[in-house]
């Protein structure tokens, strides 16, 4: 089995399951264990592996089992996000062809695209680049700092009732509006650096600048801010802190 069949299995499952439970948002739970079995798949077939594949596949593990533990507490028992909620609406009849090919496939895409270094990555065995692996695993610690700090910090800021209809600009949040997203981005852009420094070609680096484009433009950053604009506070809070790219608030 190749991997683009992989992929279009795992995808397959999760649209029957979200189907039959009229939720598509269960989609989302999907994402990183995804990656965590393309990472495993690539990995048992190679041999023999090379140190910069094994660092990645633990990488790629522990992000992804982290994302999947971070989503399926935040939305489990609740109704399906809104975003899917308002496509459902808008697809009527039609939700169940358009889900399938508008959310599960266009994600299992997305997930073949983002995965191109991971998969090309050991393709020459005989080649390792000791420096690139260690920067590539320094830039995505700092990827990982981000992400997983980033959430935990509004986790935090959520569970206080005090904090109810504010907007989080503490932490990380202080220097970033998305140092989640931030954080994925620079992950995905170690990971390009990994697969490099075992072999894979230059051209891979589509996977983090396809993932980078779809946070800031697509996805990620605009979809959260359009929910945010009319939060009391956001507009000050967007005047004096970055988009995107972490740094020292506007006074």
């Amino acid at each position: 089995m190749d991997v683009i069949t992989l992929i279009f299995i795992y995808f397959f499952l999760f649209f029957l399951v979200g189907t039959l439970i009229k939720n598509n948002s269960i989609v989302d739970i999907g994402w990183g264990i995804g990656f965590v079995i393309i990472s495993w798949y690539a990995w048992w077939t190679r041999k023999p592996v090379p140190i910069p594949v094994t660092v990645m596949t633990l990488m790629v593990t522990v992000w992804g089992l982290r994302l999947f533990y971070h989503i399926i507490r935040r939305n489990w028992g609740k109704p399906e996000d809104f975003r899917y909620a308002q496509w459902r609406k808008e697809w009527g009849s039609m939700v169940v062809p358009r889900a399938f090919l508008q959310v599960y496939m266009t994600q299992a895409f997305f997930m073949l695209v983002v995965a191109l270094g991971i998969i090309f990555a050991g393709t020459d065995p005989e080649y390792w680049n000791p420096s690139l692996t260690g920067l590539g695993a320094l830039i995505w610690i700092i990827g990982f700092y981000f992400e997983a700090f980033g959430d935990w910090q509004l986790e935090v800021f959520k569970e206080n009732p005090n904090n109810k209809g504010k907007i989080m600009t503490e932490g990380l949040w202080k220097y970033t509006r998305h140092p989640n997203y931030f954080g994925e981005a620079v992950m995905w852009w170690g990971i390009y650096i990994l697969s490099r420094a075992s072999g894979a070609p230059f051209w891979v680096i589509i996977s983090p600048a396809v993932i980078t484009y779809l946070l800031v433009f697509v996805s990620g950053v605009p979809m959260l801010e359009r929910a945010m604009i009319k939060r009391p506070g956001f507009k000050e809070y967007a005047e004096k802190t970055s988009v995107f790219i972490p740094w020292f608030p506007k006074k």
